[in-house]
């Protein structure tokens, strides 16, 4: 189809060095030239914010939106021409601040598109003040003495509208960034992957945890049981709906990943939240849930058809032999 090299842009990046954003880019040109669509029917739409700046270092179409109005800009580009490919780049900010509405109704809608989230727990561009994912208790420009608001659960908030195609991985996890682009590229349907990207400026380290040591982290893979552990000594089993931790040689009556499991992918997502934390629950990357559903795109030109031909009816109806005379 075409090369990695002829996607990239002319155009100077103006990230940060080190930044995290610099992987991300990287593993998206590998990918596109593998999905097998035409380089010139694939589209980039952003919001605002340092990962929305992404349109520019691809050399292909794109377009660099408003603050917060990615998914509704991506939605009219998807509607107006079902063929292309649109991919969604936004941040923490952009897309659960000011375009939290927005978002929500693309995953309940299902359009057929993929949504990279680039999650760095912070407003980059704006230098450094807290964002709806920051930590609690997080000290910022914005929070001298530490933030008072619980952070989004993002994974929960997308399972929750409707999301058909749920997946979380990190910067720092490349080969497995590919494989997780790769397989949301394929789904028919709005793909939600949430990336880990460190912002090395204003909230460095944030994801260190996950990258050096494994039993903070673990990797979901379909059909498989849940195994973690820097020696994979530690499972995860289920009583009824409640997660457990149990070493291997204690049990292996354990909890088989099942993509298809939007309740159990609800779960899963919850290992974000306090309790799960404070009782040393890893936190899952690879997909939560993925799920063939209807989508919006579909039904609605089936909608626009169904129409059209009721309008043609009509006309030969108006138009036809049968006369009456009034008299």
């Amino acid at each position: 189809m075409f090369k990695k090299n002829t996607l990239s842009s002319n155009k100077e990046i103006k990230w940060c060095p080190s930044c995290g954003n610099y992987s991300i880019l990287k593993q998206v040109q590998v990918i596109l030239p593998e999905i097998g669509i035409l380089k010139e029917n694939i589209v980039f739409v952003s919001g605002i914010g340092c990962s929305s700046r992404f349109p520019y270092y691809i050399n292909n179409f794109g377009l660099h939106g408003i603050h917060g109005r990615a998914p509704s800009i991506g939605t009219g580009i998807k509607l107006a021409n079902p063929k292309l490919s649109v991919w969604i780049i936004t941040g923490d900010g952009d897309s659960f601040s000011i375009g939290g509405n927005h978002i929500i109704h693309l995953f309940r809608r299902n359009i057929n598109m993929n949504v990279l989230l680039f999650n760095n727990e912070i407003y980059g561009l704006t230098k450094g003040q807290y964002s709806p994912t920051s930590r609690l208790g997080l000290i910022t420009k914005s929070s001298n003495i530490g933030t008072i608001d619980p952070p989004f659960n993002t994974l929960s908030l997308a399972l929750g509208a409707g999301a058909s195609f749920v997946a979380r991985s990190m910067d720092k996890y490349p080969k497995h960034l590919r494989e997780i682009l790769l397989k949301a590229s394929l789904h028919n349907g709005t793909s939600f992957i949430e990336i880990y990207q460190n912002c090395n400026i204003f909230n460095d380290k944030a994801f260190n945890i996950f990258k050096e040591k494994k039993d903070h982290t673990i990797f979901l893979h379909h059909k498989k049981p849940l195994i973690f552990g820097d020696k994979n000594q530690w499972g995860i089993r289920l009583d009824g709906l409640q997660p457990e931790i149990v070493s291997l040689d204690s049990s292996m009556d354990l909890w088989i990943h099942d993509e298809k499991d939007r309740t159990k992918a609800g779960l899963l997502a919850r290992f974000f939240d306090d309790y799960f934390v404070h009782n040393k629950f890893p936190r899952p990357f690879g997909i939560l849930y993925r799920k063939d559903l209807p989508t919006y795109d579909s039904l609605f030109h089936e909608h626009i058809s169904f129409k059209e031909n009721i309008f043609k009816r009509l006309e030969l109806i108006l138009k036809g032999n049968d006369t009456w005379e009034i008299k």
